[in-house]
């Protein structure tokens, strides 16, 4: 499990920035949650047949090149898309980026973009969207039982 707190704030007195920041800022290392569980169980001792699971949980590192949805709208397609900025029932494609919108039900579904007027550098930044790994494992790591040569086996899905 971690934790990270990553605010910036220029140099008070001298450093070596040319252009001082103006202000604090969390910088993108910043997460408030991940953590990583592994569970791993053998079957046959000879054969080494096993089965594990890893479970990862990222709560969302900072994304500050899109403070709010207005922002999000002068983005080209692709990188509308690649956010899954969506207006209503409309997402954005490549091909048809959004230009507007009208909906109160209006987002991304890879991005958490603040609500209009409330982002704040510090306190609220845009992040992106949590996210759950799950990975199971299937495997015999010495399959036909060999002293000298193993030959191993192994199976794994990631969603």
């Amino acid at each position: 499990m971690a934790h990270t707190n990553a605010i910036f704030s220029g140099p008070g007195n001298g450093g070596i920035l040319i252009e001082p920041a103006e202000g604090d800022f969390r910088i993108d290392h910043d997460q408030k949650f991940n953590s990583i569980t592994n569970l791993q169980y053998v079957f046959h001792k000879p054969t080494g047949a096993w089965a594990a699971l890893s479970w990862r949980y990222d709560s969302g590192l900072v994304a500050g090149s899109v403070p709010d949805f207005a922002t999000a709208l002068t983005l080209s397609g692709d990188q509308q898309a690649a956010t899954g900025l969506f207006c209503g029932s409309t997402f954005a494609t490549p091909d048809a980026p959004l230009t507007g919108c009208g909906s109160p039900d209006r987002g991304a579904t890879r991005l958490v973009i603040p609500a209009d007027g409330t982002e704040d550098d510090v306190e609220n930044p845009p992040r992106v969207a949590p996210r759950h790994l799950l990975d199971l494992g299937i495997g015999a790591d010495n399959l036909f039982h060999g002293d000298k040569a193993k030959v191993r086996v192994r199976f794994s899905v990631v969603t």
